[in-house]
Protein backbone atom coordinates (compact mmCIF):
# COMPACT_ATOMS: atom_id res chain seq x y z
CA UNK A 1 0.00 0.00 0.00
CA UNK A 2 1.63 3.40 -1.20
CA UNK A 3 1.69 6.14 1.57
CA UNK A 4 3.54 9.75 2.09
CA UNK A 5 6.87 9.37 2.79
CA UNK A 6 7.39 5.94 1.11
CA UNK A 7 10.69 6.04 -1.24
CA UNK A 8 10.33 4.14 -4.69
CA UNK A 9 13.59 3.18 -5.79
CA UNK A 10 15.79 4.49 -3.41
CA UNK A 11 15.55 7.99 -5.46
CA UNK A 12 11.49 9.28 -5.42
CA UNK A 13 10.01 10.11 -1.88
CA UNK A 14 6.05 10.52 -1.63
CA UNK A 15 4.72 13.68 -1.01
CA UNK A 16 1.11 13.28 -1.57
CA UNK A 17 -1.35 12.30 -3.94
CA UNK A 18 -2.63 14.09 -7.09
CA UNK A 19 -5.09 11.92 -8.41
CA UNK A 20 -6.67 8.01 -8.26
CA UNK A 21 -9.11 6.95 -10.61
CA UNK A 22 -9.47 3.68 -9.66
CA UNK A 23 -6.43 2.22 -12.09
CA UNK A 24 -4.15 4.64 -11.91
CA UNK A 25 -2.72 6.84 -9.33
CA UNK A 26 -0.23 9.99 -9.40
CA UNK A 27 1.65 11.24 -6.98
CA UNK A 28 3.89 14.28 -6.43
CA UNK A 29 7.48 13.58 -5.14
CA UNK A 30 10.61 14.61 -4.14
CA UNK A 31 13.42 13.46 -6.66
CA UNK A 32 15.91 12.93 -3.87
CA UNK A 33 19.23 12.87 -6.21
CA UNK A 34 19.13 16.09 -7.61
CA UNK A 35 22.50 18.13 -7.14
CA UNK A 36 23.05 20.87 -4.97
CA UNK A 37 20.50 19.53 -2.22
CA UNK A 38 18.10 20.75 -4.18
CA UNK A 39 14.63 19.00 -3.48
CA UNK A 40 13.16 18.79 -7.31
CA UNK A 41 9.17 18.02 -7.11
CA UNK A 42 8.37 15.29 -10.03
CA UNK A 43 4.77 13.33 -10.75
CA UNK A 44 5.12 9.78 -10.24
CA UNK A 45 2.18 7.76 -12.13
CA UNK A 46 1.88 4.12 -11.38
CA UNK A 47 -0.08 1.51 -12.54
CA UNK A 48 -1.02 -1.48 -10.17
CA UNK A 49 -1.20 -4.38 -12.82
CA UNK A 50 -3.99 -7.27 -11.63
CA UNK A 51 -7.57 -7.49 -10.84
CA UNK A 52 -9.20 -5.11 -12.62
CA UNK A 53 -6.55 -4.01 -14.29
CA UNK A 54 -6.25 -5.87 -17.62
CA UNK A 55 -3.19 -6.00 -20.32
CA UNK A 56 -4.89 -3.00 -22.32
CA UNK A 57 -4.61 -0.79 -19.53
CA UNK A 58 -0.96 -2.16 -19.75
CA UNK A 59 -0.59 -1.03 -23.65
CA UNK A 60 -1.58 2.03 -22.65
CA UNK A 61 0.40 2.64 -20.18
CA UNK A 62 3.86 1.76 -21.72
CA UNK A 63 2.68 3.60 -25.02
CA UNK A 64 2.89 6.79 -22.97
CA UNK A 65 6.24 5.82 -21.73
CA UNK A 66 7.39 5.74 -25.33
CA UNK A 67 6.11 7.95 -26.60
CA UNK A 68 7.01 11.06 -23.93
CA UNK A 69 10.33 8.91 -23.99
CA UNK A 70 10.64 10.77 -27.82
CA UNK A 71 8.64 13.52 -27.16
CA UNK A 72 10.87 17.38 -26.54
CA UNK A 73 8.49 20.77 -26.07
CA UNK A 74 8.87 22.98 -23.59
CA UNK A 75 5.17 22.93 -22.75
CA UNK A 76 5.36 19.03 -22.44
CA UNK A 77 6.49 17.69 -18.87
CA UNK A 78 9.57 15.80 -19.76
CA UNK A 79 10.06 11.92 -18.87
CA UNK A 80 12.47 11.33 -16.24
CA UNK A 81 12.12 7.55 -15.69
CA UNK A 82 10.27 4.50 -15.78
CA UNK A 83 10.66 1.13 -13.63
CA UNK A 84 8.77 -1.37 -11.79
CA UNK A 85 7.88 -2.45 -8.42
CA UNK A 86 6.95 -5.15 -6.20
CA UNK A 87 5.28 -4.37 -3.12
CA UNK A 88 2.37 -6.95 -2.31
CA UNK A 89 1.21 -5.55 -5.68
CA UNK A 90 3.10 -5.08 -9.08
CA UNK A 91 3.19 -1.62 -9.57
CA UNK A 92 4.56 0.15 -13.30
CA UNK A 93 5.72 3.43 -12.59
CA UNK A 94 6.60 6.70 -14.64
CA UNK A 95 8.06 9.63 -13.64
CA UNK A 96 7.74 13.01 -15.16
CA UNK A 97 8.78 16.84 -14.80
CA UNK A 98 6.56 18.50 -12.03
CA UNK A 99 5.24 21.91 -13.56
CA UNK A 100 4.08 24.13 -10.49
CA UNK A 101 0.41 25.69 -11.44
CA UNK A 102 -2.99 24.76 -11.81
CA UNK A 103 -5.33 22.78 -13.96
CA UNK A 104 -7.98 24.45 -15.87
CA UNK A 105 -10.43 21.57 -14.08
CA UNK A 106 -9.57 23.15 -10.88
CA UNK A 107 -9.92 26.64 -11.94
CA UNK A 108 -13.44 26.32 -12.98
CA UNK A 109 -14.53 24.40 -9.72
CA UNK A 110 -13.21 27.42 -7.82
CA UNK A 111 -15.95 29.39 -10.24
CA UNK A 112 -13.40 30.60 -12.48
CA UNK A 113 -15.02 32.46 -15.80
CA UNK A 114 -12.43 32.98 -18.34
CA UNK A 115 -12.65 35.60 -20.26
CA UNK A 116 -12.17 35.80 -24.32
CA UNK A 117 -8.44 36.85 -24.33
CA UNK A 118 -7.31 33.76 -21.77
CA UNK A 119 -9.54 31.45 -23.95
CA UNK A 120 -7.49 32.74 -26.96
CA UNK A 121 -3.94 32.35 -24.94
CA UNK A 122 -4.68 28.82 -23.90
CA UNK A 123 -6.31 27.96 -27.79
CA UNK A 124 -3.18 29.91 -29.27
CA UNK A 125 -0.53 28.04 -26.96
CA UNK A 126 -2.08 24.20 -27.05
CA UNK A 127 -2.24 24.58 -31.05
CA UNK A 128 1.04 25.45 -31.33
CA UNK A 129 1.79 22.35 -28.95
CA UNK A 130 -0.99 20.61 -31.56
CA UNK A 131 1.17 21.30 -34.26
CA UNK A 132 4.06 19.77 -32.68
CA UNK A 133 2.88 16.61 -32.17
CA UNK A 134 0.56 15.96 -35.22
CA UNK A 135 3.66 16.78 -37.40
CA UNK A 136 5.81 14.26 -35.90
CA UNK A 137 6.44 11.30 -38.22
CA UNK A 138 4.24 9.47 -37.54
CA UNK A 139 1.90 12.11 -35.88
CA UNK A 140 0.96 11.71 -32.27
CA UNK A 141 -2.74 12.52 -31.15
CA UNK A 142 -3.27 13.26 -27.59
CA UNK A 143 -6.91 11.48 -27.40
CA UNK A 144 -8.09 13.47 -23.88
CA UNK A 145 -7.85 17.00 -24.09
CA UNK A 146 -9.79 18.32 -21.63
CA UNK A 147 -9.76 21.01 -18.71
CA UNK A 148 -7.89 18.63 -16.36
CA UNK A 149 -4.98 17.98 -18.60
CA UNK A 150 -4.60 21.24 -19.07
CA UNK A 151 -2.14 23.42 -16.37
CA UNK A 152 -1.96 26.92 -16.33
CA UNK A 153 1.82 27.15 -14.89
CA UNK A 154 2.99 29.68 -12.50
CA UNK A 155 5.11 31.04 -15.35
CA UNK A 156 1.59 31.86 -17.31
CA UNK A 157 1.96 29.59 -19.90
CA UNK A 158 -0.23 26.21 -20.84
CA UNK A 159 0.95 22.86 -20.55
CA UNK A 160 -0.46 20.15 -22.33
CA UNK A 161 -0.14 16.54 -19.82
CA UNK A 162 -1.52 12.86 -19.40
CA UNK A 163 -0.78 11.29 -22.58
CA UNK A 164 -2.42 8.43 -21.09
CA UNK A 165 -4.44 7.75 -23.44
CA UNK A 166 -1.47 8.73 -26.76
CA UNK A 167 -2.28 7.34 -30.28
CA UNK A 168 0.82 7.57 -31.95
CA UNK A 169 -0.54 6.37 -35.68
CA UNK A 170 -3.24 8.19 -37.51
CA UNK A 171 -6.02 6.08 -38.46
CA UNK A 172 -6.03 4.29 -41.43
CA UNK A 173 -9.09 2.31 -43.60
CA UNK A 174 -9.97 -0.76 -41.74
CA UNK A 175 -7.82 -0.31 -38.79
CA UNK A 176 -9.35 0.62 -35.39
CA UNK A 177 -7.80 1.43 -31.90
CA UNK A 178 -8.36 0.95 -28.57
CA UNK A 179 -11.40 4.04 -27.43
CA UNK A 180 -10.89 6.39 -25.13
CA UNK A 181 -11.75 9.43 -24.84
CA UNK A 182 -13.64 11.68 -22.20
CA UNK A 183 -17.53 12.03 -22.93
CA UNK A 184 -18.65 15.88 -23.75
CA UNK A 185 -14.98 16.19 -24.88
CA UNK A 186 -13.88 13.43 -27.32
CA UNK A 187 -16.05 13.74 -31.12
CA UNK A 188 -18.25 10.79 -32.55
CA UNK A 189 -15.19 9.71 -34.43
CA UNK A 190 -12.87 8.79 -31.37
CA UNK A 191 -15.99 6.73 -29.90
CA UNK A 192 -15.42 4.49 -32.92
CA UNK A 193 -12.15 3.62 -32.77
CA UNK A 194 -11.06 6.03 -35.82
CA UNK A 195 -9.03 9.54 -33.83
CA UNK A 196 -7.48 11.81 -36.57
CA UNK A 197 -5.66 15.06 -36.15
CA UNK A 198 -9.35 17.23 -36.39
CA UNK A 199 -10.31 14.64 -33.38
CA UNK A 200 -7.55 16.42 -31.08
CA UNK A 201 -9.30 19.99 -32.34
CA UNK A 202 -12.36 19.19 -31.75
CA UNK A 203 -11.54 18.41 -28.06
CA UNK A 204 -9.81 21.61 -27.49
CA UNK A 205 -12.88 23.27 -28.77
CA UNK A 206 -15.23 21.76 -26.67
CA UNK A 207 -12.59 22.73 -23.43
CA UNK A 208 -12.64 26.15 -24.98
CA UNK A 209 -16.41 25.98 -24.90
CA UNK A 210 -16.33 24.66 -21.33
CA UNK A 211 -14.11 27.90 -20.07
CA UNK A 212 -16.31 30.57 -22.04
CA UNK A 213 -19.58 29.29 -20.35
CA UNK A 214 -18.36 27.46 -17.25
CA UNK A 215 -20.67 24.66 -18.14
CA UNK A 216 -19.50 21.12 -19.08
CA UNK A 217 -20.08 20.21 -22.87
CA UNK A 218 -21.89 17.55 -21.87
CA UNK A 219 -24.94 18.93 -20.45
CA UNK A 220 -25.20 22.06 -23.04
CA UNK A 221 -27.57 21.44 -25.55
CA UNK A 222 -27.29 19.89 -29.05
CA UNK A 223 -28.53 20.42 -32.37
CA UNK A 224 -27.76 17.74 -35.19
CA UNK A 225 -24.98 17.13 -32.82
CA UNK A 226 -23.76 20.62 -32.62
CA UNK A 227 -22.93 21.91 -29.18
CA UNK A 228 -25.18 24.60 -28.88
CA UNK A 229 -23.51 27.80 -26.82
CA UNK A 230 -23.44 31.08 -28.49
CA UNK A 231 -26.38 32.86 -26.83
CA UNK A 232 -23.85 31.94 -23.99
CA UNK A 233 -21.34 33.78 -24.20
CA UNK A 234 -20.37 37.38 -24.73
CA UNK A 235 -17.62 37.19 -27.07
CA UNK A 236 -16.57 38.22 -31.16
CA UNK A 237 -18.54 36.28 -33.39
CA UNK A 238 -15.62 35.60 -35.42
CA UNK A 239 -14.43 33.65 -32.20
CA UNK A 240 -17.26 32.06 -31.67
CA UNK A 241 -17.62 31.17 -35.20
CA UNK A 242 -14.39 29.35 -35.35
CA UNK A 243 -15.12 27.05 -32.28
CA UNK A 244 -18.06 26.21 -34.56
CA UNK A 245 -15.62 25.32 -37.25
CA UNK A 246 -13.79 23.22 -34.75
CA UNK A 247 -16.30 21.81 -33.49
CA UNK A 248 -18.28 20.37 -36.64
CA UNK A 249 -19.36 17.09 -35.70
CA UNK A 250 -18.60 15.73 -39.13
CA UNK A 251 -15.01 14.85 -39.47
CA UNK A 252 -14.85 16.10 -42.79
CA UNK A 253 -15.95 19.30 -42.12
CA UNK A 254 -13.83 20.24 -39.50
CA UNK A 255 -10.63 21.94 -40.04
CA UNK A 256 -8.27 19.35 -40.46
CA UNK A 257 -4.79 20.58 -39.27
CA UNK A 258 -3.69 22.45 -35.96
CA UNK A 259 -1.95 24.74 -38.47
CA UNK A 260 -4.99 25.95 -40.21
CA UNK A 261 -6.99 25.95 -36.80
CA UNK A 262 -4.14 28.65 -36.14
CA UNK A 263 -3.83 30.27 -38.87
CA UNK A 264 -7.51 31.09 -38.88
CA UNK A 265 -8.16 31.98 -35.02
CA UNK A 266 -4.97 34.47 -35.80
CA UNK A 267 -7.07 36.08 -38.87
CA UNK A 268 -10.38 36.22 -37.26
CA UNK A 269 -11.29 34.10 -40.13
CA UNK A 270 -13.09 31.01 -41.02
CA UNK A 271 -10.28 28.65 -41.97
CA UNK A 272 -9.60 27.91 -46.23
CA UNK A 273 -9.74 24.22 -45.66
CA UNK A 274 -13.42 24.80 -44.85
CA UNK A 275 -14.09 27.00 -48.32
CA UNK A 276 -14.84 24.05 -50.39
CA UNK A 277 -17.99 22.88 -48.14
CA UNK A 278 -19.90 25.58 -46.94
CA UNK A 279 -22.82 25.07 -47.60
CA UNK A 280 -25.59 28.02 -47.68
CA UNK A 281 -27.32 27.73 -43.55
CA UNK A 282 -30.26 26.44 -43.56
CA UNK A 283 -32.05 29.84 -41.99
CA UNK A 284 -30.52 32.08 -44.27
CA UNK A 285 -32.61 34.54 -46.44
CA UNK A 286 -30.34 35.38 -49.27
CA UNK A 287 -31.33 34.24 -52.84
CA UNK A 288 -29.04 33.47 -55.79
CA UNK A 289 -29.51 32.73 -59.36
CA UNK A 290 -27.03 32.30 -61.68
CA UNK A 291 -26.26 31.12 -65.54
CA UNK A 292 -23.66 31.57 -67.90
CA UNK A 293 -25.08 34.94 -68.89
CA UNK A 294 -25.04 36.67 -65.20
CA UNK A 295 -25.19 36.08 -61.35
CA UNK A 296 -27.80 37.61 -59.30
CA UNK A 297 -28.09 37.75 -55.49
CA UNK A 298 -30.51 39.51 -53.44
CA UNK A 299 -30.19 39.71 -49.90
CA UNK A 300 -32.76 41.29 -47.20
CA UNK A 301 -31.59 44.53 -45.12
CA UNK A 302 -32.49 43.12 -42.37
CA UNK A 303 -32.17 39.15 -41.60
CA UNK A 304 -36.00 38.99 -39.74
CA UNK A 305 -38.27 36.86 -39.87
CA UNK A 306 -42.15 36.93 -40.58
CA UNK A 307 -43.34 37.82 -37.07
CA UNK A 308 -40.15 40.09 -36.59
CA UNK A 309 -41.72 42.00 -40.05
CA UNK A 310 -45.16 42.02 -39.09
CA UNK A 311 -44.02 43.35 -35.48
CA UNK A 312 -41.64 45.88 -37.34
CA UNK A 313 -44.63 46.93 -39.73
CA UNK A 314 -46.86 47.57 -36.92
CA UNK A 315 -44.64 50.01 -35.01
CA UNK A 316 -43.99 51.62 -38.81
CA UNK A 317 -47.45 51.84 -39.10
CA UNK A 318 -47.98 53.67 -35.66
CA UNK A 319 -45.28 55.29 -35.89
CA UNK A 320 -46.52 57.19 -39.29
CA UNK A 321 -49.75 57.38 -38.50
CA UNK A 322 -48.88 60.12 -35.31
CA UNK A 323 -46.87 61.77 -37.46
CA UNK A 324 -49.30 62.18 -39.60
CA UNK A 325 -51.44 63.59 -36.79
CA UNK A 326 -48.59 65.95 -35.55
CA UNK A 327 -48.20 67.15 -39.54
CA UNK A 328 -51.57 67.61 -40.23
CA UNK A 329 -52.29 70.01 -36.79
CA UNK A 330 -48.72 71.47 -37.47
CA UNK A 331 -50.04 72.41 -41.10
CA UNK A 332 -53.44 73.54 -39.71
CA UNK A 333 -52.03 75.83 -37.26
CA UNK A 334 -49.15 77.65 -40.10
CA UNK A 335 -52.18 77.37 -42.54
CA UNK A 336 -53.80 80.14 -40.45
CA UNK A 337 -51.37 82.37 -40.49
CA UNK A 338 -49.71 81.95 -43.77
CA UNK A 339 -46.36 83.54 -44.39
CA UNK A 340 -42.65 82.65 -45.87
CA UNK A 341 -41.00 81.66 -42.87
CA UNK A 342 -44.32 79.54 -41.88
CA UNK A 343 -43.75 77.88 -45.29
CA UNK A 344 -40.08 76.78 -45.21
CA UNK A 345 -40.55 75.66 -41.37
CA UNK A 346 -43.29 73.10 -42.80
CA UNK A 347 -41.13 72.22 -46.07
CA UNK A 348 -38.16 71.40 -43.48
CA UNK A 349 -40.88 69.39 -40.91
CA UNK A 350 -42.47 67.40 -44.61
CA UNK A 351 -38.51 66.49 -45.23
CA UNK A 352 -37.85 65.17 -42.07
CA UNK A 353 -40.80 63.24 -41.41
CA UNK A 354 -40.13 61.82 -45.13
CA UNK A 355 -36.42 61.07 -44.71
CA UNK A 356 -37.37 59.28 -41.18
CA UNK A 357 -39.82 57.32 -42.56
CA UNK A 358 -37.81 56.66 -45.74
CA UNK A 359 -35.49 55.45 -43.76
CA UNK A 360 -37.82 53.12 -41.79
CA UNK A 361 -39.41 51.66 -44.71
CA UNK A 362 -35.59 51.07 -46.26
CA UNK A 363 -34.90 48.95 -42.86
CA UNK A 364 -37.60 46.92 -43.18
CA UNK A 365 -38.63 46.67 -46.52
CA UNK A 366 -35.40 47.21 -48.27
CA UNK A 367 -33.23 45.05 -50.32
CA UNK A 368 -29.46 44.70 -51.97
CA UNK A 369 -28.90 43.24 -56.04
CA UNK A 370 -25.56 42.45 -56.50
CA UNK A 371 -25.81 41.58 -60.51
CA UNK A 372 -22.91 40.67 -61.98
CA UNK A 373 -22.46 39.66 -66.07
CA UNK A 374 -19.33 38.74 -67.61
CA UNK A 375 -18.91 42.90 -68.29
CA UNK A 376 -19.83 44.54 -65.36
CA UNK A 377 -20.89 44.32 -61.65
CA UNK A 378 -23.49 46.21 -59.84
CA UNK A 379 -24.51 46.44 -56.32
CA UNK A 380 -27.39 48.13 -55.60
CA UNK A 381 -29.86 48.96 -52.51
CA UNK A 382 -33.66 48.94 -53.99
CA UNK A 383 -36.93 49.43 -52.20
CA UNK A 384 -39.68 47.92 -54.17
CA UNK A 385 -37.87 47.57 -56.94
CA UNK A 386 -36.70 50.66 -56.96
CA UNK A 387 -33.17 51.22 -57.18
CA UNK A 388 -31.66 53.55 -54.14
CA UNK A 389 -28.01 53.32 -54.45
CA UNK A 390 -25.97 51.50 -57.29
CA UNK A 391 -21.89 51.05 -56.89
CA UNK A 392 -20.26 49.33 -60.03
CA UNK A 393 -17.46 48.39 -61.57
CA UNK A 394 -15.93 45.96 -64.62
CA UNK A 395 -16.31 42.42 -63.72
CA UNK A 396 -12.53 42.29 -65.37
CA UNK A 397 -11.13 44.40 -62.30
CA UNK A 398 -12.07 42.20 -59.98
CA UNK A 399 -9.00 40.39 -57.64
CA UNK A 400 -10.58 39.01 -55.17
CA UNK A 401 -14.11 38.42 -52.89
CA UNK A 402 -13.80 37.39 -49.15
CA UNK A 403 -15.86 37.21 -46.28
CA UNK A 404 -14.27 40.54 -44.09
CA UNK A 405 -15.55 42.00 -41.16
CA UNK A 406 -16.69 46.25 -40.46
CA UNK A 407 -16.65 47.41 -36.77
CA UNK A 408 -19.72 49.78 -35.98
CA UNK A 409 -19.63 52.21 -33.40
CA UNK A 410 -22.97 51.78 -31.38
CA UNK A 411 -24.19 54.57 -29.10
CA UNK A 412 -25.85 53.04 -26.75
CA UNK A 413 -28.07 55.24 -24.25
CA UNK A 414 -26.55 55.78 -20.21
CA UNK A 415 -23.21 54.98 -20.82
CA UNK A 416 -20.29 57.35 -21.73
CA UNK A 417 -18.46 55.30 -24.08
CA UNK A 418 -19.43 53.74 -27.57
CA UNK A 419 -19.92 50.42 -28.10
CA UNK A 420 -17.58 48.90 -31.11
CA UNK A 421 -19.68 46.46 -32.81
CA UNK A 422 -18.11 43.29 -35.04
CA UNK A 423 -19.99 42.98 -38.34
CA UNK A 424 -19.20 40.35 -41.08
CA UNK A 425 -19.79 41.34 -44.69
CA UNK A 426 -18.47 40.14 -48.12
CA UNK A 427 -16.06 42.25 -49.71
CA UNK A 428 -15.23 42.23 -53.77
CA UNK A 429 -11.80 43.57 -54.73
CA UNK A 430 -11.24 45.49 -57.57
CA UNK A 431 -8.08 47.19 -59.13
CA UNK A 432 -8.78 50.47 -57.71
CA UNK A 433 -11.48 49.78 -54.52
CA UNK A 434 -13.76 47.59 -52.10
CA UNK A 435 -17.04 47.22 -52.88
CA UNK A 436 -19.19 45.43 -49.71
CA UNK A 437 -22.56 44.27 -49.06
CA UNK A 438 -24.36 41.82 -46.85
CA UNK A 439 -23.37 43.54 -43.89
CA UNK A 440 -24.64 41.85 -40.85
CA UNK A 441 -24.84 38.15 -42.28
CA UNK A 442 -22.93 35.60 -40.55
CA UNK A 443 -19.85 34.05 -41.07
CA UNK A 444 -20.65 30.96 -42.74
CA UNK A 445 -23.50 33.16 -44.95
CA UNK A 446 -20.44 35.24 -45.78
CA UNK A 447 -18.03 32.70 -46.92
CA UNK A 448 -20.70 30.59 -48.46
CA UNK A 449 -21.69 33.42 -50.70
CA UNK A 450 -17.78 34.87 -51.80
CA UNK A 451 -17.34 31.24 -53.30
CA UNK A 452 -20.44 30.96 -55.36
CA UNK A 453 -19.28 34.39 -56.85
CA UNK A 454 -15.85 33.41 -57.13
CA UNK A 455 -16.84 30.15 -58.61
CA UNK A 456 -19.37 31.69 -61.05
CA UNK A 457 -16.48 34.16 -62.17
CA UNK A 458 -13.77 31.19 -62.67
CA UNK A 459 -16.40 30.01 -65.07
CA UNK A 460 -16.82 32.98 -67.22
CA UNK A 461 -13.03 33.96 -67.67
Amino acid sequence: MLQAEQTLQNRYQLQRQLGNNGIRQTWLAKDLQTTNDEQHLVVVKLLAFGGTVQWEDLKLFEREVQILKQLNHPRIPKYIDYFSIDDRNLWFCLVQEYIPGGSLKEMLTQGKRFTEKQVRKVAIEILTILIYLHELNPPVLHRDIKPSNLIWGEDNHIYLVDFGAVQDKAAKEGVTFTIVGTYGYAPMEQFGGKAVAASDLYALGTTLIHLLTGTSPAELPMRDLQIQFRELVNVKPSLVNWLEDITEPSVERRINSARAALDSLKKNRLSPTLLNVIRQPRESRVEIKKNRKHLLVKLPMRSQSIFDMIRFGTILLTIVSLELVILFTIFSVLLASISGFSLIILALLSLAFFRFTDGLLMNAFGYQHVHITPENVAIEQRLFNFCRQRQSAPTNSIRDVFQSVMYITNRRSFQMNNVKEEKEMVTIQTDNQRHSFGVGLSAIECVWLANEIKDWLRTVR
